[in-house]
């Protein structure tokens, strides 16, 4: 018992797990197994550097480099005081898995600096940014590695790697990373990539499934970049958001949420959601009665009766503790690894549709592939064009998710492993006939 907790709890005990599983249904190549075991490198770097106070302060930068069979290593960098070795491994893994699923030639990498960006002003995160550049220039490149934004990380940030490692190289390198700015190379639609993406993603299978989005009701956990966006692009299409909540709670408007960009601005302002109670822009506590509308805790909005749930925010967020509370039949995975391997157990007993998040968040790494090509290419593409070679590409890795889901008779999330390590094999295969 103390065994399946951990792995429970344990991202990259749970990735093995994931993968194991699925690699039996189509008698995955041991060696291509062994491969996807472990990553492929580590590299660990020290940055020490002087603070405008005059302090001297040592942080630890990494990078994991899972795989890239596919094409270069891909994924985020974060910034974050607390560095879990074993959940940037998994991150890096599913990196490797979601953009086969996708079906973009790259393989899967994660890392960042062990900081709080907060305690930092602009100039110290700048230079701790251009030496950790300088530390794992030899690493990354437009045909090696190509690093990305994450958690408290941002196209700013993108812009002084950019150019920290075009000015190493001697040559201007828009491709090293996704993710910057428009006026420096970045995409059009990229910040609203990954949201609108799990939008096709859960319309597609609506459509095999026959249903219409027309009045479904839709609950959010998590109202960041992501959330925001979902939020929006599903009202639009039809769905009824009754329901948003962050870290310090939510609200809960049964007739539907009127407005997503007055609460987002709202949120923006107070810093919170609770009391975002929109009525035109005058958004009040006030409001709350005539919405018919109440205040809910986080972890609640995971549990109301609506058609569809969103976990849109952290890891773990839903477990054998309130998977059997679920009543919604449809999940939308937004955030990486929300549901734990007993929670799907419980899940799939109950029928419930489980749109894993290796399929659903992908948006956001297809159009970054889109800004790698456009950067390789001299190529400038407008959002329209952006949303619309979007669309094709998830609706395209919906279709064959949904039907390897029906040739195997298995979930959803099996099936989008089984498709992506179908993939990675094939390429693996294509590679040892070279040699």
């Amino acid at each position: 018992m103390k065994e399946k907790t951990m792995v429970n709890n344990n991202p990259w005990k749970r990735a093995q797990k994931q993968l194991r599983k699925a690699a039996r249904y189509i008698k995955l190549d041991p060696l291509t197994l062994a491969k996807l075991s472990n990553p492929d490198r580590v590299v660990e770097v020290s940055l020490p550097i002087k603070l405008g106070s005059g302090e001297i302060k040592v942080f630890q930068g990494y990078r994991v480099q899972h795989n890239n069979i596919r094409g270069p290593y891909k994924g985020g960098l974060r910034y974050h005081q607390k560095v879990d070795m074993d959940e940037v491994k998994a991150l890096a893994f599913w990196m490797t898995i979601k953009n086969a699923v996708v079906n973009v030639p790259f393989g899967g990498g994660k890392g960042g600096i062990a900081v709080d960006p907060k305690t930092l002003e602009e100039l110290e995160l700048e230079k701790l940014t251009r030496q950790f550049t300088r530390k794992i220039a030899d690493f990354i490149g437009p045909q090696k590695d190509v690093p990305a934004p994450d958690v408290n990380t941002n196209p700013k940030i993108m812009s002084w790697i950019k150019n920290e490692y075009s000015n190493l190289t001697g040559q201007d390198s828009p491709a090293v990373v996704t993710g910057k700015p428009i006026e420096d190379g970045g995409s059009q639609g990229r910040t609203e990539a990954t949201g609108l993406g799990g939008v096709y993603a859960l319309l597609t299978v609506l459509s095999k499934l026959g249903k219409d989005p027309k009045g479904m009701s839709v609950a959010i956990q998590g109202f960041g970049n992501v959330g925001s966006f979902l939020a929006k692009f599903l009202q639009k299409e039809g769905f009824k958001v009754v329901a948003l909540s962050d870290s310090k709670g939510g609200i809960y408007i049964p007739d539907g949420i009127r407005d997503i960009d007055e609460v987002k601005r709202c949120k923006e302002e107070k810093g919170l959601l609770a009391g975002c109670y929109c009525v035109g822009s005058v958004c009040d506590l006030k409001n709350m009665k005539n919405l018919g509308g109440k205040n809910i805790e986080a972890d609640k909005v995971l549990t109301l009766p609506v058609d569809i749930i969103v976990p849109a925010a952290l890891e773990n967020s839903i477990t054998k503790e309130n998977a059997e509370k679920i009543t919604a039949k449809i999940i939308l995975e937004m955030a990486n690894g929300p549901t734990t391997l007993e929670a799907d157990e419980i899940l799939q007993k109950k029928d419930v549709v489980v749109i894993p998040d290796i399929l659903a968040n992908s948006g956001g790494v297809a159009v970054s592939y889109f800004e790698w090509y456009q950067n390789l290419n001299s190529k400038h593409w407008g959002k329209e064009e952006v949303f619309k070679k979007l669309r094709e590409k998830m609706e395209k890795a919906t279709g064959k998710v949904l039907d390897t889901s029906n040739k195997y008779g298995v979930s959803l999330r099996e099936a989008a492993y089984i498709v992506a390590l179908n993939r990675i094999q094939e390429k693996s295969q294509n590679i040892l006939s070279l040699k």
